[in-house]
């Protein structure tokens, strides 16, 4: 997988003067690591490389620690998300009726991994489980929009939809 994203950083001044001074105030706080990247994506709403480098050099965590704690924890995003958050159901109902095939396909069409984000922003793709529609499996959301039945040949249709 790729660990760098296709989106540029784009984090403010404000944003990382906000996270320094969070730092600075709970400084003494032990077990400062996972409360400072929970900070971080609370200003930037994902946790990206640089962010990461600058809490290590300021709180002085080696940057592979802060790595590990936002990849075993999924709660921790590392990419930004699209305008367009699209979810794959991958739970069994959905698995055994091809949703597998479906998020492949996206993958390719829109040229990232699981949770990544396209380049122009637009749309971030991730896998998820049950999502309680398995009646309509297999099933993907697209933001707030449920999407049944899949075969794949509907996909194009349906990304051109947001457009």
């Amino acid at each position: 997988m790729n660990s760098v994203s296709s989106v540029p950083f784009s984090g403010t001044k404000a944003q990382e003067a906000e996270l320094l001074a969070w730092l600075e105030e709970h400084k003494d706080m032990k077990g400062l690591a996972m409360p400072a990247l929970q900070e971080a994506q609370r200003i930037y709403g994902y946790v990206p490389f640089e962010v990461q480098k600058l809490i290590s050099e300021t709180i002085n965590v080696p940057l592979e620690e802060l790595y590990g704690i936002t990849t075993f924890y999924s709660m921790f995003k590392l990419y930004p998300s699209g305008k367009y958050k699209i979810s794959v159901c991958l739970g069994t109902a959905c698995y055994v009726k091809g949703s597998e095939n479906i998020y492949n396909k996206l993958k390719m069409m829109l040229g990232v991994e699981d949770g990544q984000c396209t380049a122009d922003g637009k749309f971030s793709l991730e896998s998820c489980r049950c999502i309680g529609a398995c009646g309509l499996a297999p099933v993907m959301t697209i933001n707030s929009d449920v999407y049944g039945k899949l075969t794949g040949d509907e996909l194009e249709s349906i990304l051109a939809k947001y457009n």
